[in-house]
This record gives structure tokens, sequence and C-alpha cells, in this order.
């Protein structure tokens, strides 16, 4: 499964990366607003930094909902660096920017998708990934790793080459059961990959060898 990490953030982008587990980037307009980040001009070269600091893929989120209106954008969007992934959402124009993209060879994140009939459609549009939201499901009691697992069942039994990317993830436990599931993505904040780090019998253990070591060599 491929990581990526879902924020606007430089510093964050190059502490996962530093890691040597990043795969690519996510981010959309809130996450640039948090980091400050405004304006036409602004906004296209921050895509551009993070593109330089990661090889992966990094998913740029058009803003336009008319079908005229994404078309410009992600061809502007596509044309600032080769690593760029247009970021299009799940509607009714959104089907068929993903398939003007699919026909242009434009790489596309469909996102903001809830159900597997809407997942079903992004795929056979030719989207590259699609984007299911499992935690702001789990927010209204759904089950958001069931969605992940329904996309998996549909895109294996009919051979789509759509990835499927496990978003709004808010903790390990997401990461490790979309793991499970067979999601080909990740992307979340730094702090819960980083939690994968963490088991008190790792601590404790390691607490152990050190202290052996030091009465050791007392």
């Amino acid at each position: 499964m491929k990581f990526f990490i879902d924020t606007a953030n430089l510093a964050e982008i190059k502490e996962a990366n530093d890691l040597g587990i990043l795969d690519g980037v996510t981010t959309n307009p809130s996450l640039m607003a948090k980091e400050k980040i405004v304006g036409y001009d602004a906004i296209r070269q921050h895509y551009i930094d993070i593109c330089n600091l990661v090889e992966g893929d990094v998913s740029a989120e058009v803003i336009s909902t008319d079908l005229k209106g994404m078309i410009r954008e992600g061809e502007e969007l596509a044309e600032l660096h080769p690593n760029i992934v247009v970021k299009i959402p799940m509607i009714k124009d959104g089907i068929k920017a993903l398939n003007h993209f699919s026909t242009k060879g434009i790489r596309t994140n469909c996102t903001l998708l809830f159900s597997p009939g809407q997942g079903l459609l992004a795929a056979k549009a030719g989207a590259t990934y699609v984007s299911p939201f499992l935690g702001r499901l789990d927010d209204i009691s759904s089950d958001g790793l069931q969605l992940i697992a329904d996309l998996r069942l549909i895109y294996d039994n009919y051979g789509f080459e759509t990835q499927i990317l496990a978003a709004s993830i808010r903790h390990p436990m997401h990461i490790v059961e979309c793991a499970k599931i067979g999601a080909d993505v990740a992307t979340c904040p730094l702090q819960p990959i980083l939690s994968l780090l963490n088991h008190p019998l790792t601590d404790s253990g390691l607490a152990k060898f050190l202290a052996d070591h030091k009465k050791g060599n007392a």
C-alpha cells in the first residue's frame, strides 16, 4: 500500500519524506487555507514547491463545479509539473471531466466519494484514483471501511485499474484496516503515520536492552 500525506504544510511533507516511506501528497482548498496559501499564483507556486519535495503523485484540486471550468483549471494544473494529479469532485460534470481528462492522458483523482455507486461511475469514467472519505462516513455512524471493501470487490470483479485512495483517515487503525482490505493508497495527516511506530512493548523492550547494556559495561 502506498502512503500519501494529506497536507499543504511543507515541513510536514519533508518530515514524512525523510522517513523514506512517502509515495505522494494530497491537498485541498481547506488545507491550503490552513497554511494561509491564498490567491491564484500563490496556490500554483505552492503546488510546484510540493512537487519539488517529493517524487510521487501530488493531487491538486479544481474549485470549479462546471465542466468548462474544471477542464480549464485541470489542464492548467496538469501543466505545472509532471507529478500533478487533477482532483475532481464527484458530481455530474465531474464525471464528464474525468472522461475528458482520461482521453487526454491527464491523471485524475475523484474526490468526495461516499458510495460504491459513485466509485463505479468514477472508474467507468477513467479516474486514476478515487478518494472514498471513510472518516466522514464514520462521523455519521456509517461504516467507512465497508466502502473500501465494496470498492475493492467491484474493481477486482471487473478489472478496473482505478486505484482506491482511502481518505479522511483519522487514526493508525484506519491505515491498518485499509491495508488489510486492499486499499491501494492511504492518505492522512502526518500524526497517524507516526503513530504506527508506537507500541508499549517496543518501548519497554528497548529500555531493558539499554539498561542491561549499561549494567554490563559499568
